[in-house]
């Protein structure tokens, strides 16, 4: 993620220097730009060792970001902007053959020293999730190819999500027994966050046409506070920006 970083940024920085003759003077430079940003993700978790990997469920875990973003062109060349905001972020890791806590992840199990990923071959539930989710700022530099028509132009943007951690939980929906048949019906939630990184910087990077964009990030620190698993979650997805 990072060479991609300076790979688009040393591409993007050429090509600004070889357009400092464009006539800029159609440009509207209080227009907001990617002023709300809804973001849909595929996620994932890089580092995970075989004891998590094994208890993934096969599918489409899935996450959403909120952001609203304020940006300032450069005046000097607003091919260029700067772009900072308020957002929300919220992740959806699925597994498979959880059982009731503290058999399942166990992030709110008393005394324990780290999260645990224990499938069971006993009683489990048929749906189960770990769901985090980060209060951020998010942090741009845009290159618009077009400025004075940024609605039908190329884009890249290029920074970094600074977030704090609010919500950890887990939640089991559907108890089965051991041949999968309907033990009860009821939904299992269990909250903390006392075993996770409250603290979280992920790198940003989307590339776009008018108001869509391709959008990829990655946690430069770890997900959880102990433990050997060194988990950095990133996300892969496609965002849709307006106004």
């Amino acid at each position: 993620m990072v060479l991609v970083f300076i790979t688009m940024a040393s591409a993007t920085f050429a090509m600004a220097q070889q357009t400092t003759k464009k006539d800029f003077s159609k440009i509207d430079f209080n227009r907001p730009g990617d002023h709300i940003m809804l973001t849909f993700t595929g996620d994932q978790w890089s580092g995970m060792p075989d004891s998590i990997r094994n208890n993934r469920k096969g599918g489409f875990s899935r996450g959403v970001n909120i952001a609203v973003m304020f940006e300032k062109r450069f005046k000097a060349n607003p091919m260029w902007s700067a772009a900072f905001g308020l957002g929300i972020s919220n992740s959806n890791i699925f597994f498979k053959n959880m059982g009731p806590n503290p058999e399942g992840v166990g992030v709110a199990t008393e005394g324990a020293s780290t999260v645990t990923f224990a499938g069971t071959t006993g009683e489990h539930f048929k749906k189960y999730k770990l769901a985090t989710t980060y209060l951020e700022i998010p942090l741009e530099m845009r290159y618009t190819f077009d400025p004075a028509h940024e609605d039908k132009s190329w884009k890249i943007a290029f920074g970094v999500k600074l977030g704090v951690l609010v919500d950890a939980h887990t939640k089991g929906k559907t108890l089965l027994n051991t041949i999968g048949g309907v033990e009860n019906n009821y939904i299992e939630k269990t909250s903390s966050t006392r075993l996770f990184n409250t603290g979280r910087v992920a790198g940003t990077l989307r590339v776009g046409w008018g108001h869509f964009s391709v959008f990829g990030s990655y946690s430069i620190t770890q997900l959880l506070k102990y433990g050997n698993a060194q988990l950095r979650p990133f996300q892969i997805g496609v965002t849709i920006s307006g106004l």
